[in-house]
């Protein structure tokens, strides 16, 4: 559940108490011997809030559904981490390839989907050729993990058929790197012609050399993010899965690193916010451009009205939003407007949260 239609419907669900749980998770055994007794933890501080808070009748629903999740969580099957949405009306688990910063029990009258937000934004998917002379596939990844091969009338590509057949050219360079070169110039139309079906950028794994060349002859080199150097003895679908990944980060960390350059070139124009309630109020009313938080804020607020709050740390009260940052991630989110969370400190120049406005 990290698409946006699937958040939405936690983003807009209203009730009284709306139950989100997140913890830390692992892959593999032994360590995820750990995940039984931290979720056991947080089942148990989450049954006595809600009861200490609501009493056992008006959430008898809830404590049912609380009940069944530790029957309904296969830690054999995790992976960074866990996220429970639980209501009267609303049983949700999601597992997440983000690990988080705390693991913590959230209770308001709305759903903390910060971490939903942020794996949505990180999951994107995108392609991967693996691009050789011998062939050459073509991959739909999300992640680190390879959903699928395309196979279609296109691709999978034979192998290279512009071999010289001129026994006089064997061996003039320029002759053979023009059969590559037109070898790959029909890779390229091929790669561009799924970009425009899909809107889905690539990932090469193939040669320094291959990879060179094909930018020489790329019809949209924009839609090709990096390239990740072959390794023809591991050229299994985890590891090529594994190369891709890695740039991905790279180009994840430049598009935060240029969001973040793009709202401090936008100060002097007097469209960037960093009071939380103004921020809070510009999401609302859809002048949220740009929003970027960093990944060590959150804050608790008590509503005083619709459009208004005062800043708390005592999330027992009636009221009080555990933290604001998830409903104006997602008021920016829903209104097209472009969420993210960072580690990078140099978003702290203008605070721990910024917004740049429409206007």
């Amino acid at each position: 559940m990290t698409n946006t239609k699937a958040i939405q419907k936690l983003a807009t669900e209203k009730n009284s108490p709306c139950v989100t749980i997140s913890l830390n998770t692992h892959k593999t055994h032994p360590d995820n011997a750990q995940d039984i007794v931290q979720l056991k933890k947080l089942l148990r501080e989450t049954e006595e809030r809600v009861i200490n808070e609501f009493g056992k009748r008006p959430v008898a629903s809830l404590l049912t559904k609380l009940s069944e999740i530790q029957d309904e969580v296969d830690v054999n099957y995790n992976l960074d981490s866990l996220h429970i949405f639980l209501s009267n009306d609303t049983k949700e688990i999601v597992k997440s390839n983000l690990p988080i910063k705390e693991n913590a029990v959230h209770i308001s009258d709305s759903f903390n989907i910060r971490s939903l937000i942020k794996s949505h934004n990180r999951n994107q998917e995108y392609y991967i050729l693996l691009l050789s002379q011998s062939g050459v596939n073509l991959y739909k990844a999300n992640h680190e993990n390879i959903e699928s091969e395309i196979e279609n009338d296109i691709f999978p590509f034979p192998e290279n058929k512009h071999y010289n057949t001129h026994s006089d050219k064997g061996s003039d360079p320029k002759h053979l790197d023009d059969l590559v070169r037109e070898f790959l110039n029909k890779v390229d139309k091929a790669v561009v012609k799924m970009h425009h079906e899909t809107d889905l950028n690539c990932v090469v794994v193939c040669t320094e050399d291959n990879y060179s060349r094909l930018m020489q002859v790329a019809d949209q080199p924009s839609v090709y993010l990096g390239y990740s150097n072959i390794d023809y003895n591991h050229t299994a679908n985890h590891h090529i899965a594994k190369q891709a990944w890695e740039i991905m980060l790279g180009v994840q960390h430049q598009q935060r690193t240029d969001a973040i350059n793009h709202v401090k070139e936008s100060v002097s124009q007097g469209k960037v916010l960093t009071d939380l309630q103004e921020i809070f109020q510009a999401s609302i009313d859809g002048r949220g451009e740009v929003l970027i938080i960093h990944d060590d804020f959150k804050q608790a607020v008590l509503m005083s009205s619709d459009r208004t709050f005062e800043l708390t740390n005592d999330t027992t009260q009636n009221n009080v939003i555990d933290d604001i940052t998830s409903q104006i991630a997602w008021e920016i989110l829903s209104k097209k407007g472009q969420v993210y969370f960072t580690t990078q400190d140099e978003i702290k120049e203008l605070g721990d949260i910024v917004l740049k406005t429409r206007y």
